[in-house]
């Protein structure tokens, strides 16, 4: 894969017109908080924030993007000796996603028993996520921020609160999306379970619920979790990241009441609010 002239100017630290970016890719890394918006006028231009994060989100999205690691000047037999193969094969070395739980999930691996119950400061990685299996009453919940993932014992009363409130189950499994595949929703499409997306209270936040996982799972099966507080947060939020988002994202609309009133909630604030902020001391 040749990597684009946009995505080098933009590691380079330069300046790049939206118009030159996937829509995809650039949705994904206006999400992440990778990119500043540069606006002049209607017209919309990107740069890096931090053009080494970036890279390396890049990298383990797609290990093809491993080109990026090595120097233009490098020859085709240097490159085959840092990275085994001079063009570089085409399939990624760890599919799969990360789970966690804070209390024992009795799943199965190739039909045969997995309880994933991590001990504190670690979480379990399925590669063979085709063979992963989980009971039917057990909700999944997509955590999209990795410091909210690794730490879901400091929101286990928040999560307790928010399930039984909603008539969901209390048998919680939580799921990421690192690194950013099709994984984890191709697996969810093979299951029955609950998805709850747990993710940032912005634009870009909800634009990843709607197009990544809703449009496939459906209305009746997926849903975002929104907190009673929302409101009361929302007003601390960053107008910064508001602003960033909002010509990128402004028109996104939900079908599904909640859902649009998170929406017209944040425009009426124009604020935004890190799932972060949920992480609290517990025990």
């Amino acid at each position: 894969m040749a990597i684009s002239a946009s995505i080098q100017a933009l590691l380079a630290g330069e300046q790049v017109a939206g118009s030159r970016l996937n829509s995809k890719l650039l949705d994904e890394l206006l999400a992440e908080g990778l990119l500043l918006v540069v606006s002049r006028g209607s017209r919309k231009s990107y740069r890096a924030r931090d053009a080494e994060a970036l890279k390396r989100f890049l990298v383990d999205k797609d290990e093809r993007y491993r080109l990026l690691e090595v120097n233009a000047s490098d020859s085709r037999a240097t490159m085959a000796a840092e990275t085994g193969n001079s063009k570089l094969v085409m399939i990624r070395s760890c599919p799969g996603f990360p789970v966690n739980s804070y209390e024992p999930i009795e799943c199965f691996l190739d039909e045969k028993p997995l309880v994933v119950n991590p001990q504190e400061g670690s979480f379990l990685f399925v590669s063979d996520w085709k063979k992963f299996a989980i009971p039917e009453d057990v909700v999944v919940m997509g955590v999209e921020n990795m410091e909210n993932f690794r730490m879901i014992r400091k929101q286990r009363t928040f999560f307790e609160k928010y399930l039984h409130n909603h008539d969901l189950s209390d048998k919680v499994l939580f799921v990421s999306r690192y690194p950013q595949s099709t994984d984890l929703r191709k697996w969810l499409c093979t299951i029955s379970n609950h998805y709850l997306h747990f993710g940032d209270f912005d634009l870009a936040g909800i634009n990843i619920f709607l197009y990544e996982f809703q449009q496939y799972l459906g209305k009746e099966r997926s849903s975002y979790l929104i907190p009673d507080d929302i409101e009361s947060r929302l007003k601390s939020g960053s107008r910064k990241r508001y602003d960033e988002q909002y010509y990128r994202f402004k028109d996104i609309k939900s079908d599904v009441c909640e859902l649009q009133q998170l929406i017209d909630l944040i425009h009426h604030e124009r604020k935004a609010y890190d799932q972060e902020g949920y992480i609290c001391c517990e025990p």
